[in-house]
């Protein structure tokens, strides 16, 4: 349900200068930001815990021109993250927009880490696809959950109210247009309704809602969601009933690395550092360089939406870095086996296609020559035994479009217009992925999250926003 009540007047038990609807990376961001300007604050997350897809991420935040790029001596520049950007979605994101992003990340980051201790390092022993530079930030953890453990143990050092098991259903619009608070149901089933100065949607988009998915991404329709169950695509409902623009509601990201049956992300690193995929008959089917969210698409069309991470024990070595692929490796979805023929026949294809496969690679390598892809092969990064394979399956991650905002993250309208009283951050805003799958540059997610969330609750807790 997201439904707008009409009403210049609310019965409110609960007034407040700035209410955020969502607990993920977006909202809590937006909620040390607007406590920090001096704002009453309140956040509704609609589970029992904060979470949101964040913490089903691996929490890594792009960025350029940081602290933290600094201290690794890490050059980097606005300019080059923008050409990234826009290189990825093929320049049909608004360059303006992406630069407003990108510009802000970097503060952001450097302000969490200075002003609320949330430590960043930047991974530099590899790059993420189309990624010209080292500028995935990550807190200690390397995972999704340590960065909204951190948030939130930054938020709760402030006077902000958090309130969980609070569904919102409802935003209240004056008869002037201005959003003046929202009702909310409670796990008992009781109503509460909230007055506030000053509204944030942080309630992310609309991956967890089938019908939304058919309509705007039907390739989809029929994939694994490995989402936040939550997004619901509440903000983009709310939008269209309130003259919001809806943007690039067919952007989204997807994945081609996760573990089936067992459900667990397998790093992309693996594919980026010599790693391939191969279907169920052995033979490879895509480059794997170009990105993890379209080989999802790739992935998802092979036989029996399946396909074969096929990697070694130097690459297993580096995937166990990531807490998932440990996770992983525990639930025994990483085969190991001394050959490519023995690998094959514990994964059940076809021995001599896999080894046809591996040896074009070599072959390739020694060339220099790309494949029929277009992936070039290095001898150094040549797959040795032992070999290891992982079952995956693609899956829907999260959407990438979203409402419209202007620069401090305020909802725009179709005339142009903005709402006062309305922002827009992370999953429910726009993103900076353009109208699809293969625009989604890795990390697109958090970075506007966090860049949405610092600006909306910034400019949330001026005099006269």
């Amino acid at each position: 349900m997201a439904g707008v009540i009409v009403s210049d007047s609310i019965e409110a038990g609960i007034e407040i200068d700035c209410l955020i609807i969502g607990g993920g990376a977006a909202g809590l961001t937006a909620a040390l930001a607007a406590s920090e300007a001096g704002e009453s604050v309140l956040v509704a997350e609609r589970d029992t815990q904060l979470s949101g897809s964040t913490a089903l991420s691996s929490g890594l935040v792009p960025a350029a021109g940081t602290k933290a790029q600094a201290a690794q001596s890490i050059s980097d520049s606005e300019d080059v993250f923008v050409g990234d950007i826009m290189a990825k979605n093929k320049n049909r994101a608004d360059p303006d927009y992406v630069r407003t992003i990108v510009a802000q990340i970097p503060k952001t980051i450097d302000w969490l880490a200075d002003s609320h201790g949330i430590p960043f390092h930047v991974l530099d022993d590899f790059l993420y696809p189309s990624h010209s530079h080292h500028r995935m930030h990550a807190v200690p953890e390397v995972t999704g959950q340590g960065l909204i453990t951190r948030l939130e143990q930054a938020v709760s050092a402030t006077d902000t109210i958090i309130v969980t098991g609070a569904r919102v259903t409802d935003l209240f619009l004056s008869e002037g247009g201005d959003v003046i608070g929202a009702r909310c149901q409670r796990p008992d089933g009781a109503i509460e309704a909230i007055a506030a100065r000053r509204t944030i949607l942080a309630c992310n988009g609309y991956g967890g809602n089938p019908d939304l998915v058919a309509r705007h991404i039907p390739e989809m329709k029929d994939a694994l969601y490995f989402g936040h169950p939550g997004n619901q695509g509440e903000a983009i409902l709310w939008g269209e009933k309130i003259g919001a623009v809806p943007t690039h509601l067919s952007g989204y990201q997807g994945h081609g690395s996760v573990a089936h049956p067992h459900g667990i992300l397998v790093t992309w690193a693996l594919m980026m550092e010599g790693g391939i995929q191969v279907n169920l008959e052995g033979r490879r089917f895509s480059n794997e360089h170009q990105g993890y969210s379209e080989q999802a698409v790739a992935v998802l069309a092979q036989p029996e939406q399946t396909a074969f991470n096929i990697f070694d024990g130097r690459l297993q070595q580096l995937g166990r870095k990531f807490e998932d692929f440990r996770n992983a490796e525990e639930n025994g979805a990483v085969i190991v086996a001394n050959s490519p023929a023995e690998l094959a026949t514990r994964i059940g294809i076809d021995s001599d296609a896999l080894e046809a496969t591996l040896n074009e690679a070599g072959l390739l390598a020694e060339s220099g020559e790309p494949d029929g892809f277009g992936r070039q092969f290095s001898a150094d990064t040549l797959l040795r035994a032992p070999y290891c394979a992982v079952r995956v399956t693609g899956a829907l991650f999260h959407t990438q479009g979203g409402l419209l905002v202007d620069d401090h993250a305020r909802v725009k309208r179709a005339d142009g217009s903005v709402f006062d009283s309305l922002f827009a951050c992370g999953g429910a805003a726009c993103g900076v992925s353009g109208p699809d799958v293969s625009g989604y540059l890795s990390g697109n997610g958090l970075l506007t999250a966090l860049a949405l969330g610092h600006l909306a609750g910034c400019f949330a807790g001026q005099e006269g926003a």
